[in-house]
Order: C-alpha cells, then sequence, then structure tokens
C-alpha cells in the first residue's frame, strides 16, 4: 500500500476526528458540538485550506461531511434508542425545533416520521 498524501491523511483524520467527537456527544462526554474551525485547529490546518481539501478529494465540503455524519448519528439514535426526540436533538446539542427543521431538511422528513418508519421496518 502506498504511503497516504497530506491530503489524505488530512481526510482521514478529518472523519476520524469527527467520528470520535460524535461518539463523545452520544456518550456524554462532550457537551458542544464541535464547529468546523474546531476540527482544524486540532489539524493544524486552515479552515478554508481543510475545506479546499475535502472539497478536493471529496467532492464535499468539510460541513457537507460533518452533516452527513451528523445524520448519520441522528438516526440510529431515532431508530434505536427510547430517547424521545427532543432529548436526540439536546445530545446532538440542538435547540428541539432546530432539529426537527435541520433533520427534515437533510432528510427529507421529520424525526417522528423517520422514527415511525423505522419502526414500522424492525417489525
Amino acid at each position: 500500500m502506498p504511503p497516504r498524501t497530506r491530503p489524505e491523511t488530512i481526510r482521514d483524520t478529518y472523519l476520524e476526528l469527527i467520528d470520535k467527537h460524535l461518539e463523545d456527544l452520544v456518550n456524554n462526554r462532550a457537551t458542544e458540538m464541535w464547529e468546523i474551525e474546531d476540527f482544524a485547529e486540532r489539524l493544524h490546518v486552515h479552515p478554508v485550506h481543510l475545506t479546499n481539501t475535502l472539497k478536493a478529494l471529496t467532492g464535499s465540503s468539510a460541513c457537507g461531511l460533518y452533516q452527513v455524519k451528523i445524520l448519520d448519528i441522528a438516526k440510529k439514535m431515532l431508530a434505536h434508542s427510547t430517547l424521545s426526540i427532543h432529548d436526540v436533538a439536546l445530545v446532538l446539542t440542538f435547540e428541539p425545533s432546530q432539529f426537527t427543521k435541520w433533520f427534515k431538511r437533510f432528510e427529507g422528513i421529520t424525526p417522528k416520521a423517520f422514527r415511525t418508519s423505522a419502526q414500522i421496518l424492525k417489525s
């Protein structure tokens, strides 16, 4: 396997940092959602460089990749936990009404409709 380039290292480390941070949020080891600047700081790069690098390698911005990961976690929590939608929003540091708007914008349905459909699929 050839050595990774610096942009590949930035991408891989960024994705690992997102996963770790979201795991910390879900498990109450963190209380605030990081911003792109927080990730860039940990990677020792400028936020614009981070986004440009990710866009070149993946076709998605840093924010776009982050949103996808947050949505994946939200969907898992809605489908597999007994937390209320309100509490899922709070765990992910959203104001509950904003969470519903955000979720619907990315998923096309409300968190409640998603949870209902996930429960139907489980039965």
